[in-house]
């Protein structure tokens, strides 16, 4: 007597199989279709909360409360993220190509509209954070329109002050860099320099600048190349130490100079420890830039932050520091892309 096997199975295991695939499709659908009006639900929340809540503090004279509030920039702006949205949820479900990057983003908008609105409620609202030291996105957003050629003009000498200082440090830097990892004679005198003057702030030496170099933006400039200087330095220096020796001995065997063995084995063999050391110093020399323009240089965002901070124009100050967190992430991307695309093999290993 045959038995097959097949039919020795329960039946509901076989339509449990074929079940399960539909239940993981619909699961998945539907956290999609939340993903993608997320932005939606809570960008209407938002408007809602903007239009209908009463507001639980008043700043004087202020020209916004004379405005209607569905003129605003605010609520313009909100309406604004609310129909694009819209209209990438009927993109991605035309589109299929388009549905993970509206999937993957959409949460990321819902996110940023979702701290708006919080950040208004706390504000403006309900009052926990007082005007006019605290303001709200609106006051934040017309500022910013309002003072928006002001603040290109104060990004455009900011970002000229800070590629003159951070061009600077870069190049003594890898020239110090280069001459200490390479010559012993030289990181023997240079390296206690280093470790006694790399670590003071570039700050605290505003003073001296201001006396030593006849212009601010001068005293601006070599400020920002000192801070840039110590840490590209110290990187660049430490890579050329660390390179393999057998790097060079290859190198000798096919016959290699001197200069060969510098630029062309261990500079490209450090340039890790390198990009490192640029990173670091482009942190720093943000923090010199805005700590020199609000002391002594009479221009860029620096200056504009302390001069409206002077006339309790708070709504202007957090707009400049917005254009600061715009100003310094696309440098830093910019200097990411530059390090992925020169260490293709090191791509993702530090990411931004």
């Amino acid at each position: 007597m045959s038995v097959n096997i097949h039919e020795t199975q329960p039946r509901h295991a076989e339509s449990s199989v074929r079940v399960l695939p539909a239940a993981r499709i619909t699961a998945w659908r539907g956290r999609a279709a939340v993903a993608v009006f997320a932005p939606v639900v809570v960008g209407l929340l938002a408007l809602l909360s903007h239009g209908y809540l009463p507001n639980g503090q008043h700043l004087a004279l202020s020209e916004v409360s004379d405005v209607p509030w569905w003129r605003q920039a605010y609520p313009v702006l909100l309406e604004g993220i609310v129909a694009a949205s819209l209209l990438a949820a009927a993109a991605q479900a035309i589109w299929r190509g388009f549905r993970p990057w509206v999937c993957h983003h959409a949460p990321l908008v819902a996110g940023a509209v979702g701290v708006l609105g919080v950040w208004e409620l706390v504000t403006l609202k309900l009052g926990w954070m007082r005007l006019p030291f605290f303001p709200g996105p609106a006051m934040v957003l017309d500022g910013l329109l309002e003072d928006r050629v002001l603040l290109l003009d104060s990004a455009l000498h900011s970002l000229q002050l800070l590629l003159s200082g951070y061009a600077l440090g870069v190049a003594t830097g890898l020239v110090s860099g280069v001459l200490m990892g390479w010559y012993r004679n030289v990181r023997y005198w240079g390296m206690p320099l280093l470790k006694l003057l790399g670590p003071i702030p570039a700050t605290a030496l505003i003073p001296l600048a201001m006396s030593l170099f006849p212009s601010s933006f001068v005293s601006g400039t070599a400020l920002i190349a000192l801070a840039v200087w110590f840490p590209v330095t110290m990187l660049t220096a430490s890579g050329i130490a660390n390179v393999p020796v057998s790097y060079f001995d290859v190198a000798r065997t096919l016959g290699a100079g001197r200069s060969y063995l510098i630029f062309r084995v261990a500079v490209p063999a450090a340039l890790p420890s390198i990009f490192i050391g640029l990173f670091m110093g482009l942190l720093t020399s943000f923090l010199t830039l805005i700590v020199a323009e609000t002391v002594g240089v009479k221009a860029g965002l620096g200056y504009y932050l302390e001069w409206q901070r002077g006339y309790a124009e708070y709504g202007k100050v957090y707009a400049a520091v917005v254009i600061m967190a715009v100003f310094f992430s696309t440098i830093i991307t910019v200097v990411f892309k530059v390090r992925d695309r020169l260490l293709a093999w090191q791509k993702g290993t530090i990411r931004w």
